[in-house]
């Protein structure tokens, strides 16, 4: 019950709203009033002229109602209105309230919701203004692009659909926390490159906090994907999403921006419109859609054990055939060929006492995995009266993921409504709800409590049921069934008994009032909050690896921004010139907790309690606050409507930074010119505007990096110094972009076009570098450093048929960034710094390349490319250096979306992908030196295989190389971890990123069953992927603690398909 309170509240809220308010019902197709009386007939048409069918057509102030024709003509039979007011509603046009003088033939032309020329776009702060003003790119994208095959995180719909823009993402499991980039990394912390979320004027938290010492590679617990809160929006709610793409389209938000923006508008209420309930409900499935080549034709072994006839042979434990050979993880083994050996007896948990069948179990990886389910269902409430509008809704997702014991359930509320006080006084709000709680969500990384790390080391004669009993029999809770290698732990127990439960609560909102002042001056004011609290646990039951005698921690995280915001808006305009003035301010203050309590071994197994500890709880409390006050203005200028050039400014006074530094001012300027007006421009060219635009930014971010405390230490009653020694002049850090483009539209708006060049550099980077340990710090806190980002963005639309049954438009997109290191902090060896390290593959900044460069050791090769061998041991020579391998970011991105309407049906397709980039994997190299890939194969039948490349002869020069070397040791070595390169692959890859076919039942056919409209939708994503890489996926990401570390793949989970439907009502 306690659940329902918050949504039972919005909707007797709502409800009391509509009161007073006059409400519609259903009539027939031809409305009859009085045979004595009037007809009111006429047509419905498009900009075209074309008739639009199924078009709402309501005489105000009555209860009569009818819908158009296929071809847009619609009668009332008679009416004894005087002078009638027909109320016109499109869900693809924009409402229309219109009087006709001659009733017997009225004509209505219907304007398109979005038109390229005089289109509203919300932008920063709220601010909505015409397109064709905007000196700077964005690109907008409505729920319907964005909804038409849905996934569990909406962010994922904007993939391949915007230029410049690039989502991170791991598949770390069912919440799949995504970040998003916008042109680019201007940052040498990955964590601080990520866009400003904004939703209803409320600035996000979208950062993720790690759970521990959780590092992608063997860090002592796995990384866990507890979310970030992007995902918490429901997509449902969402009515656009406008993508400030640089510095200049975001300036007004300060520091917060200096990535660029998302700004979220979601749904409300219609002034006007009648009481409305919609009902939408989805079924989806996630089906994995991509395997690695696994090899099922050797079994386990080192490929070094023979008996006394010199075959090859297993035994589990030593037998009369030989010495135990069956704790390796390798498959170097006897072929499956119909042999039989003395093998493991799941029933005795030990040697069988008869040798059984050598055999392959295929299955004992797929079996493991489930087909995955997502449950979605919302009920929304929506309409208004003369005074305002109201929109509340209600929305539950329950999820279950591909791996068993996994996924999470969602609860939403959310309420959007206004009110006219007064001719003067308008109040508004917005509040959105979100409770997520899971029973599981997975560990994931390359680490022995992983799931992934399981399949690598899982041998093809194991059969996955050996394990389902978890326990020893008579070790309940205490020993695992885990008979093979040492290094894995049971798949069962780490679905199952090692949990990771989630509860969390999110809520976003604002009251906003806004206040005529007089005709021209304007006064907003708005309080809103961002809070968002986590309870997050980690059990790990007995004989785990790691954890030997049990463990549990306990998370009590929570995350609070407040922001109060006021802004002047005072309008003019003298002849041809037009002026428009804003001047606010804002004060933010920002908290975040996060107490961390743990036991290391349990008194009693399976009791999750610190109270259960062998020992007193270990605990850690982390504080953060941060204030920021600003004061903010923008002037815009307009001539003739052909000219526009901004003008903002912002000074932030923050307290993360030094206090001489701590008050700091950028300013921006953009510009806009419709050159098809000033040079009145015929022919094909309906529409061109060129813009040029130019912004500074600071960031000073939300760590306080001048202050020092003590931490707490695991020792009761005492104290430690903290790593980091922090920086009492610490800077903030500036960014600088310029940008210009061109917008235009051709053969009478059939083709629009956006192109934009633009470049950006961040100087004053704030990052750490190691320190003296002897000085009792490890790290310390720098100012140093430039990275510049410059790039191409293109996007386009063409509509080759637009006809009145027929319509079909391809929208397309293109971009490239490039990044480039341009200086670091002086007195460092060699100009590089290592940014990160994941097993042995490093992410070095160097001085001319790229911050998201790959370094490791590489092949030794000659002057003409060829690999060296060993002339002894036939295996590729090393040298131990630490070379560049390549960059994590492509060469260029690209989408295509295809549009088509039929009728009542609506079909569309995107496809997207991205050329150039590397990925190392952790896993393929790990496969190939245990033999368990297919790729493992080659010299299997011959025992040797002779590598491609040469010797070095004594007189330096070269010859071919034949020397043979064993075949399990050959790929130890060819594939060795320390070989970055002969474990990277390009990550070019082609999507299939979502299909979807919509029926939306004619209105004619509804207006006796009570419902305004009806549609189902079938839907697919991530249907298949045409790419060289050969595990799942090339998009992807290691998680390591709290960041997504691009280009690296460090025990990657199975990639899926989703299949669904989605079935949407309206009364």
């Amino acid at each position: 019950m306690k659940q329902l309170k918050l949504p039972l509240l919005l909707l007797g809220g709502f409800l009391s709203l509509h009161a007073n308010a006059k409400t519609y019902t259903k009539t027939d197709y031809h409305q009859s009033i009085s045979q004595d009386q009037n007809p009111i007939k006429g047509q419905i048409v498009d900009q075209n002229g074309l008739g639009v069918a199924d078009v709402e057509i309501i005489i105000k102030g009555t209860s009569f109602k009818t819908f158009t024709d296929g071809d847009g003509f619609f009668e009332f039979v008679s009416v004894n209105v005087a002078h009638p007011t027909l109320l016109v509603n499109s869900s693809q046009h924009k409402f229309i309230e219109y009087t006709p003088k001659d009733i017997s033939q009225v004509k209505i032309t219907l304007q398109e919701e979005s038109n390229q020329l005089n289109e509203v776009i919300v932008t920063a702060l709220g601010i909505k203004r015409e397109q064709k003003k905007l000196g700077f790119a964005q690109q907008n994208i409505g729920s319907e692009e964005l909804a038409t095959a849905e996934a569990n995180n909406w962010s994922s719909g904007l993939k391949g659909k915007v230029a410049g823009l690039n989502i991170i993402s791991g598949g770390n499991g069912p919440i799949n926390s995504q970040q998003i980039i916008l042109r680019g990394a201007n940052s040498i912390d990955q964590s601080k490159n990520y866009a400003l979320i904004v939703i209803d004027g409320v600035p996000m938290s979208t950062e993720m906090t790690s759970s521990g010492n959780n590092t992608a590679y063997m860090g002592d617990d796995s990384p866990i994907d507890f979310g970030n809160g992007i995902s918490d929006i429901n997509q449902a709610d969402i009515e656009s999403v406008t993508v400030l793409k640089g510095p200049a389209a975001a300036a007004l938000y300060g520091n917060k921006a200096a990535n660029g923006a998302l700004i979220i508008t979601t749904k409300s209420g219609k002034k006007g419109k009648q009481l409305g309930l919609e009902y939408k409900s989805t079924v989806a499935i996630d089906v994995i859609n991509n395997w690695p080549d696994f090899q099922y034709e050797y079994g386990q072994g080192t490929g070094k054990s023979f008996d006394k006839n010199g075959n090859p042979y297993y035994s589990y434990q030593t037998s009369a055939d030989g010495p135990n050979t069956g704790s390796t993880s390798s498959a170097f083994g006897p072929k499956f060929d119909g042999q039989s050996f003395f093998q493991y007896d799941p029933t005795l948990e030990k040697q069988g006492a008869e040798r059984t069948l050598w055999r392959a179990y295929k299955d004992n990886r797929k079996g493991f995995w489930q087909t995955g389910f997502t449950f979605s269902n919302a009920v929304t409430l929506s309409g208004g009266n003369d005074k305002g509008s109201m929109r509340a809704s209600i929305g539950h997702q329950k999820n279950s993921w591909i791996m068993p014991n996994t996924g999470y359930e969602n609860y939403t509320a959310a309420i959007n409504g206004n009110y006219q006080v007064s001719d003067r006084i308008k109040v508004s709000t917005a509040l959105n709800y979100t409770r997520k709680t899971s029973d599981n969500l997975p560990g994931t990384g390359y680490n022995n409590g992983s799931i992934a790390y399981f399949m690598i080391f899982q041998n093809p004669n194991v059969d996955l049921n050996w394990y389902k009993p978890i326990w020893k029999k008579d070790f309940d809770g205490v020993k695992m069934i885990r008979p093979f290698s040492s290094y894995m732990d049971n798949p069962y127990a780490i679905a199952y008994e090692a949990v990771n439960p989630l509860r969390s609560n999110q809520l976003i909102g604002n009251i906003e009032a806004d206040i005529k002042l007089s005709n021209k001056l304007s006064l907003m004011l708005r309080p809103a909050i961002n809070t968002y609290t986590q309870l997050r646990e980690q059990k790990r039951p007995f004989d785990m690896n790691r954890t030997p005698n049990g463990y549990y921690k306990r998370q009590d995280i929570s995350k609070t921004e407040t922001n109060i915001d006021f802004l002047l808006t005072y309008t003019d305009k003298w002849g041809d010139f037009g002026f428009n003035a804003n001047v606010g301010g804002n004060r933010k203050n920002y908290e975040y907790r996060n107490l961390t309590a743990w036991v290391n071994g349990l008194a009693s197994p399976g009791v999750y309690k610190l109270s259960n500890g062998l020992t007193s709880p270990f605990a850690r409390t982390y504080d953060s606050n941060l204030k920021e006050n600003s004061l903010y203005g923008m002037a815009s200028f307009g001539w003739k409507d052909m000219i526009f050039v901004d003008f903002t400014g912002r000074n932030d006074w923050n307290s993360s930074v030094a206090v001489k530094y701590s008050s700091f001012f950028y300013p921006s300027v953009s510009s806009s010119f419709i050159l098809s007006d000033l040079f009145k421009i015929k022919g094909p060219i309906n529409y061109l505007k060129y813009r040029l635009s130019f912004a500074k930014v600071g960031n000073g971010g939300t760590t306080g990096w001048t202050n020092r405390y003590y931490d707490q230490s695991d020792f009761t009653a005492s104290a430690v110094v903290p790593g980091r020694l922090f920086n009492p002049d610490i800077k903030p850090e500036s960014t600088t972009s310029w940008e210009t483009g061109f917008e235009a539209l051709l053969f009478k708006k059939r083709l629009s076009l956006d192109f934009t060049v633009y470049q950006q550099s961040t100087k004053n980077q704030i990052f750490e570098l190691p320190n003296d340990i002897t000085t009792g710090y490890s790290r310390r806190v720098v100012n140093g450093g430039e990275i510049e980002n410059r790039g191409i963005e293109i996007a386009a639309t063409y509509s080759p048929i637009k006809s009145k049954d027929f319509e079909w438009k391809m929208i397309g997109t293109w971009s490239k960034n490039e990044n480039k290191v341009k200086s670091l902090v002086e007195g460092i060896e060699g100009d590089q710094m290592i940014l990160g390290q994941s097993g042995t593959v490093y992410q070095i900044a160097k001085v001319g390349g790229s911050s998201t460069a790959l370094y490791g050791e590489k092949f030794v090769r000659n002057d003409a490319g060829q690999i060296i061998y060993d002339a002894k041991t036939g295996v590729p020579l090393k040298n131990g250096l630490i070379e560049y391998v390549g960059d994590a970011t492509p060469k260029w991105r690209a989408g295509f979306t295809n549009e088509i309407k039929f009728k009542t049906l609506r079909f569309s397709f995107t496809l997207d992908g991205q050329y150039g980039g590397i990925v190392y994997s952790q896993t393929y190299h790990k496969m190939m030196e245990q033999g368990k890939l297919a790729d493992s194969l080659p010299g299997r039948e011959d025992g040797y295989i002779i590598g491609n490349g040469v010797v070095l002869n004594a007189d330096g020069t070269y010859s071919p190389n034949t020397t043979k070397a064993d075949v399990a040791t050959y790929y130890a070595e060819y594939n060795r971890r320390a070989n970055v390169e002969s474990n990277s692959f390009e990550a070019s890859y082609l999507k299939l990123r979502d299909v979807s076919l919509t029926f939306d039942f004619p209105k004619r056919l509804l207006s006796k069953t009570g419902l305004q409209a009806l549609s189902l939708t079938v839907y697919g994503r991530d249907l298949f992927t045409i790419s060289d890489f050969p595990l799942y996926d090339p998009e992807t990401a290691s998680l390591n603690g709290n960041t997504y570390v691009p280009g690296v793949e460090m025990g990657q989970m199975p990639s899926t398909a989703t299949y669904g439907v989605t079935l949407k009502a309206s009364l």
